[in-house]
């Protein structure tokens, strides 16, 4: 019924626009027939409208695939560098609350590991609302960070490394089978803020998927019974997003594409010193305000990659 009812929502919203564009024309024929300066005033701001619409609808067609209106579990994982990169992990972190914050989106802390001395060694963030995943999945990569270290005495430039994973939280219903003889799971009082009921009670629960490795825990829920569903939903959301990734590579294997996956291929970079500037480098976005981008102001890249990967998958001959 949900589907259905926005299907009906979609094709609506075209019939709607398809008949907008007809009166539009309608005026353009009185119009020139009339020469009434009122008509054409109103010609000129209707045109202008659909002229957003349209845009605003074929940006809507890089959101069209089967879970990017679902919510996203995104985790961000600190590199090499100790604590220059669990630092620049927080920043990402606080970096992603603040965007999904201003998008109207809800956030929840799903689970953390704190670094030795500051920052964050891997975070992983629940983020609820429609299209979350659509557009976080832009996100996806390895993310890199120039500045002058305030952990170091000689205050020199140091250049940090995180990874960004956003995989679709899409529960129960994927298509996705896990063998139960396939997971090792154990359980552990959770770390950090939790309150007394989590440090007392061995509620956190770690899960291991044999065949691939996949490691994945959650410790900030109240129950064990809690954090092993939450868990369970973050491995079904990764092995998913294992088996797109070898769809990917297999399609562009046979495209004859060049693929390797390092830290060294970083899809963004944040400069802040000698210059500011962050660059992504997919699309050659680039913007001179690095604090505001620190501070949320992603859209501007999360739609250039998208409407990029429009022409990737649809290239003009």
């Amino acid at each position: 019924m949900q589907q259905s009812s926005a299907l009906r929502d979609q094709v609506e919203t075209w019939q709607d626009f398809e008949r907008r564009i007809k009166e539009a024309l309608d005026l353009v024929e009185m119009s020139a027939e009339e020469e009434d300066d009122t008509l054409l005033a109103e010609l000129t701001s209707e045109t202008d409208e659909l002229e957003s619409l349209l845009e605003k609808l074929e940006f809507q067609l890089v959101l069209s695939g089967k879970h990017d209106k679902d919510a996203a579990l995104l985790s961000i994982h600190a590199g090499a560098g100790g604590t220059e990169s669990q630092d620049w992990t927080e920043m990402l972190m606080r970096m992603y609350l603040r965007w999904a914050e201003a998008s109207g989106y809800k956030a929840r802390l799903v689970d953390e590991t704190l670094g030795e001395e500051a920052g964050l060694k891997s975070v992983t963030v629940e983020i609820e609302g429609e299209y979350a995943y659509g557009y976080l999945k832009a996100e996806r990569g390895v993310h890199r960070l120039v500045r002058i270290s305030p952990f170091d005495a000689s205050s020199r430039r140091h250049t940090s490394f995180a990874l960004v994973e956003a995989i679709p939280d899409i529960a129960s219903d994927i298509e996705i089978e896990i063998n139960p003889d396939d997971i090792e799971m154990d359980v552990f009082k959770s770390g950090g803020a939790g309150g007394q009921h989590v440090q007392k009670n061995s509620t956190a629960v770690r899960i291991k998927h044999i065949p691939t490795g996949l490691v994945v825990s959650c410790q900030n829920e109240r129950s064990q019974l809690q954090n092993r569903e939450t868990a369970m939903r973050i491995l079904r959301g990764r092995l998913y997003d294992l088996e797109l990734k070898k769809q990917e590579e297999e399609q562009a294997r046979l495209k004859g594409e060049h693929i390797e996956a390092g830290w060294g291929n970083q899809i963004r970079s944040y400069v802040l010193h000698p210059y500011k500037m962050v660059k992504d480098h997919r699309t050659n976005h680039e913007v001179g305000n690095a604090e505001a981008v620190l501070d949320g102001r992603l859209d501007d890249f999360i739609e250039a990659y998208l409407r990029h990967t429009i022409g990737e998958n649809n290239p003009v001959a």
